[in-house]
């Protein structure tokens, strides 16, 4: 075989099967891969032949850093082709255009193009487009709400081509779209690498009721209230602001279905609290068992009321605390108030804090001793509460369940069939006596009192008469002897 036939019939089949370079035109959108990333320009390969270049400016977020590296993917379109040298151009903006024909062409490619500013109008904002006159509706200069339209007025921005009308006479403009879609080349990116566990930084947007939303970059995060601080009581508005730069935690990133067109398809809970120090590490320090504290009521539920004793950290007073008649904590405290509590129990596995109601006249930091009545004790009550079983008491000197004691209805010393309301009212004091105590029970009587009292006149009685009985006896003997 002649070596020249087979070189040449080598070579054609590889240029056969070699790929074709693609044919590129002003306003195809490509995709391609980072390959340098220089001072002014950053230079990407667009299909193994050929490299385009795009300014650096079009790929810096709003904080001036440059957001893509070597050997990442960009979406961009071609803006320009030097026919002479092949040198291709590409961008997110055709920058200035200054004709209809450009105009067209960048809405027909889908591709911004510059302009500024001149005036406002009820409507919206009037553009320049380097000589031809645009109009952006208010409702499109924005992708938030615009307070104040004059702040545009003078500078010059990205927009979208959306219609052109009469010719060229009335050309259509909508900034919100190009700020969207930068949106969301920002949200990709930043998807790529964010994990949960990343402390990541971001603007506070907005906050409400139930959280505060940060922008992270394209990508909105939300920080639940529970997120913010340790302090439940905090509000949202009281630890942070809008505009305020957080450093925060994402906790979670769910796909989600978007609540509007073009919306976020990701959901990311992020938070604040988790990079404070946690209060209850040394709580030991700022809360002691059996001591008297003084604290602050933050909520009240049917089933007792918090109280906030130092910050991020609070009690439950429970509602059987409050009294033996209140069935909601509302009914004698309101939030905001100050109480002043015993620590009763500190459960720190469980981040749990026991409160009972201070005796009266004792101040922070005294030690309270635990009610241990004993069985057969006479104490001092007052009604509480009557119920069809009995009555319920408080005893003196006491405040809260441990002191609460039930006096059955047998145990009232009264004939049956009485009125116990009208015998006993509430507020009424009386004498009982201690039967059973212990595991948060306190049983008393007043039949008891009454019954101990008639044994002791017996017994006074009975004693009375032997002493008189043996002195007649004697009497009689010495009588006796004496004859």
């Amino acid at each position: 075989m002649n070596s020249k036939n087979s070189f040449a019939s080598l070579f054609e089949e590889e240029n056969k099967n070699a790929p074709k370079a693609r044919r590129f035109k002003v306003g195809d959108k490509i995709r391609g891969t980072v390959v340098q990333v220089g001072k002014d320009s950053a230079f990407v390969e667009l299909d193994g032949k050929r490299q385009a270049f795009i300014d650096v400016n079009e790929l810096r977020a709003p904080d001036g850093t440059v957001t893509v590296k070597v050997g990442d993917t960009l979406d961009a379109a071609i803006v320009f082709i030097d026919d002479e040298t092949g040198e291709v151009r590409i961008g997110r903006s055709f920058g200035k255009t200054g004709n209809i024909a450009a105009i067209e062409q960048a809405r027909n490619a889908g591709v911004a193009i510059d302009g500024k500013v001149s005036g406002i109008n009820k409507g919206g904002l009037e553009v320049d487009l380097d000589g031809v006159r645009a109009f952006c509706p208010i409702s499109q200069a924005d992708n938030k709400f615009v307070q104040d339209p004059s702040q545009f007025v003078g500078r010059t921005f990205s927009f979208m081509v959306t219609d052109i009308r009469e010719g060229g006479k009335n050309v259509l403009l909508s900034r919100r779209a190009v700020l969207e879609e930068e949106a969301r080349g920002q949200r990709d990116a930043l998807l790529r690498t964010l994990q949960v566990g990343n402390v990541v930084r971001g603007t506070v947007s907005s906050i409400r009721e139930f959280g505060v939303f940060v922008d992270l970059g394209g990508l909105e995060g939300l920080i639940p209230n529970s997120e913010l601080s340790y302090d439940r009581s905090a509000s949202a508005s009281g630890v942070v602001s809008p505009g305020d730069v957080v450093d925060v935690q994402v906790r979670e990133i769910k796909e989600v279905a978007p609540t509007r067109p073009g919306g976020q398809t990701v959901k990311v809970a992020l938070s604040l609290k988790a990079l404070s120090a946690d209060p209850w590490i040394d709580v030991d320090t700022q809360i002691t068992e059996g001591k008297v504290a003084t604290g602050t009521v933050t909520r009240l539920l049917d089933f007792g009321a918090f109280v906030k004793l130092a910050p991020g950290i609070e009690g439950l007073l429970h509602v059987s605390e409050l009294g033996a008649k209140v069935e909601h904590p509302s009914k004698v405290l309101k939030v905001g108030q100050t109480l002043s509590v015993v620590v009763q129990n500190i459960d720190r596995t469980k981040k749990k804090i026991s409160l009972v109601p201070a005796p009266d006249g004792l101040g922070v930091g005294s030690t309270v001793q635990s009610n241990n009545f004993v069985i057969g004790s006479i104490v001092n009550a007052t009604v509480d509460k009557i119920e069809t079983f009995g009555v319920f008491v408080q005893v003196e000197g006491t405040k809260g369940r441990a002191g609460r004691g039930l006096i059955p209805s047998a145990e009232l010393g009264t004939p049956r069939g009485s009125d116990t309301r009208k015998l006993f009212p509430e507020g009424m004091k009386v004498t009982a006596k201690v039967l059973e105590t212990g595991d948060g029970r306190l049983r008393l009587s007043i039949r008891k009192i009454g019954e101990d009292e008639e044994r002791a006149d017996f017994d006074g009685y009975r004693e009375t008469s032997a002493t008189k009985t043996l002195g007649t006896f004697g009497d009689l003997l010495a009588q006796k002897l004496k004859k």
